[in-house]
């Protein structure tokens, strides 16, 4: 039987080789921590300390502002030094709690969640303010709820981690697939009907046979391998590869009768019902060639950029780019004077900027980006619209199924910037139809 996959996609150098070995290690910031208000998709929180309080690790620091957003917790002990305006990784100015480390860590009172109801598990979901760790951001409780769940048949856990670089998924894999697995019974306790499905990428055979072993007495999970490509972590990507099921834009997952998280995610529902922890900290992977020692790291919420740098061994040669996230649909960083979010999932330190390397040269009509869009697009046309505004003629041209994922910009020969017009004219079409409305 073939690897599950999908259609489109490709195969960029995975670069895991540096930092795939070392063991995750807890790393204790030092001086101020800072907490944006906004680290989720959805209505910013709400602070409920102000200048002067003295808080915990663990203790609530800002309410969710709406039904789709998320509590924020300390992930120290001090002093609220202030609130303000602060540059986040999107490189926007975000109001921001700052908390002064007392260095004592001194930690809140946690209670497990003993009852297994479904509103119990959601509302300790929600306490703890856990969104999708996997980049996105989406509030877990809102996910976990949807307007049908007697339709959810099949809850998969994206244990793929396409992205090049990143490995602090794998590491969770291997050093605490427990819980990865409690995190999982409890999302399926809340849907009777469905199985769990665990997929992972064969290049990390290591883990598949791992959480294979673990889930042999499980009855509602299985491990699925899948084939190596990127982007086989993209949510379309891989409810189409696990189920055959395909959706949309307009659509959500749970359309397709599909709940999708990820491991990270999973291990935070396991610790917010078992333990009664909130998330504020989460494992984040520090790598590239211009880091002396990549490696994988526990980091607390609110910690530095730059310290995180400094912490695994700061830079061997200078880096000409530095990348939060992965290469492939990360952001660039012009600083790294900035915190590590609940969504900062790695940071890539590269000696060179490829991309700047290169001047963008005339289309060559080669059809490349066509044959690797994970979407069926054509993206050297809807570029081409997009750079003439023409936003309307985008979205008639379907330019709003397109994932960022940055295939065709990756492939294409002439080295055009397809994925940062694509970007642009799906935003902008967007917000026409939004207009419209």
């Amino acid at each position: 039987m073939g690897l599950l996959t999908f259609k489109g996609g490709l195969h960029p150098y995975d670069g895991k080789e540096l930092s795939k070995d070392k063991s995750i290690l807890e790393y204790l910031p030092q001086g101020e921590l800072v907490y944006p208000l906004s680290q989720h998709i959805g209505a910013p929180a709400v602070p409920c300390v102000k200048k002067g309080d003295r808080v915990l690790a663990g203790q609530k620091i800002a309410e969710a502002g709406g039904f789709v957003s998320a509590n924020i917790h300390s992930s120290v002990s001090g002093k609220v030094k202030k609130i303000e305006p602060r540059l986040t990784v999107s490189g926007a100015r975000v109001n921001s709690i700052v908390i002064e480390n007392d260095g004592e860590y001194e930690t809140a009172e946690f209670t497990p969640v003993t009852s297994r109801e479904k509103q119990d598990i959601i509302g300790a979901v929600k306490e703890a303010g856990i969104v999708g760790l996997g980049g996105a951001g989406f509030p877990t409780h809102v996910k976990l709820s949807p307007k049908e769940p007697e339709k959810i048949d099949t809850i998969i856990i994206n244990a793929a981690e396409c992205e090049p670089y990143i490995t602090a998924d794998y590491r969770c894999m291997m050093e605490i697939p427990d819980q990865l697995i409690s995190g999982l019974n409890l999302i399926l306790s809340l849907f009777p009907a469905a199985k769990g499905v665990i997929g992972i990428e064969d290049n990390k055979p290591e883990a598949i046979e791992k959480l294979t072993k673990l889930c042999e007495k499980e009855e509602r999970i299985e491990v699925a391998p899948l084939k190596t490509k990127y982007p086989q972590g993209a949510e379309r990507s891989l409810i189409y590869a696990v189920t055959g099921r395909s959706i949309n834009s307009s659509m959500l997952p749970a359309d397709a009768g599909c709940i999708v998280d990820n491991v990270a995610t999973a291990i935070a529902i396991h610790e917010a019902v078992i333990l009664g922890k909130p998330l504020y900290e989460r494992v984040v992977t520090v790598t590239g060639d211009a880091i002396a020692s990549p490696g994988n790291y526990k980091v607390k919420a609110g910690t530095n950029a730059a310290e995180l740098a400094a912490a695994a061994g700061g830079f061997k040669t200078e880096p000409e780019k530095v990348i939060s996230g992965g290469p492939m649909m990360g952001m660039a960083l012009s600083t790294l004077d900035v915190p590590c979010g609940k969504t900062f999932s790695s940071l890539l330190c590269f000696s060179k900027d490829e991309v700047a390397e290169y001047e963008p040269g005339p289309c060559i009509r080669c059809g490349r980006c066509i044959s690797v869009c994970p979407a069926g697009l054509m993206p050297t046309r809807l570029s081409e619209v997009a750079d003439h505004g023409n936003f309307a003629l985008f979205d008639a041209l379907n330019g709003c199924e397109c994932v960022e994922c940055g295939c065709c910009s990756y492939i294409c020969p002439a080295k055009r910037r397809l994925t940062q017009s694509m970007k642009t004219g799906r935003r902008e079409a967007l917000a026409l139809r939004r207009k419209k409305k």
